[in-house]
């Protein structure tokens, strides 16, 4: 599984980006997709993940601000973060697994976010 994220930028406080991951195949034979980032100085963090039945999980942080959503069709998974705060800066990444490997996560390259106050 190949995975791009593409979107990060720099946005004021308060401001909304949108950061989408393409899949090298269809989002809904994947286990689940998910976001992580890490800060500078932290480790990587869950943000966000969707399953292949459609749940979805957010970590407590970005509950009411993020969500994560797919495009089975275009094999997209899109992560809408409205509400931005400096503590949101991190390199966000985009993750998968397979349900017939569920145990090995992929990785695509990260794209930064920053979010200047």
């Amino acid at each position: 599984v190949q995975l791009q994220a593409s979107g990060g930028g720099l946005v004021q406080a308060g401001g909304s980006l949108r950061l989408s991951c393409a899949a090298s195949v269809r989002t809904d034979s994947l286990l689940s997709v998910g976001w992580y980032r890490q800060a500078p100085g932290k480790q990587r963090e869950l943000v966000a993940s969707i399953f292949s039945e459609g749940a979805t999980v957010y970590a407590d942080s970005v509950k009411g601000r993020f969500t994560i959503s797919r495009d089975n069709a275009k094999k997209m998974v899109y992560l809408q973060m409205n509400s931005l705060n400096p503590e949101d800066t991190a390199v966000y990444y985009c993750n998968a697994f397979l349900a017939i490997r569920p145990t090995t996560p992929y990785w695509g390259r990260g794209t930064l976010v920053t979010v200047s106050s």
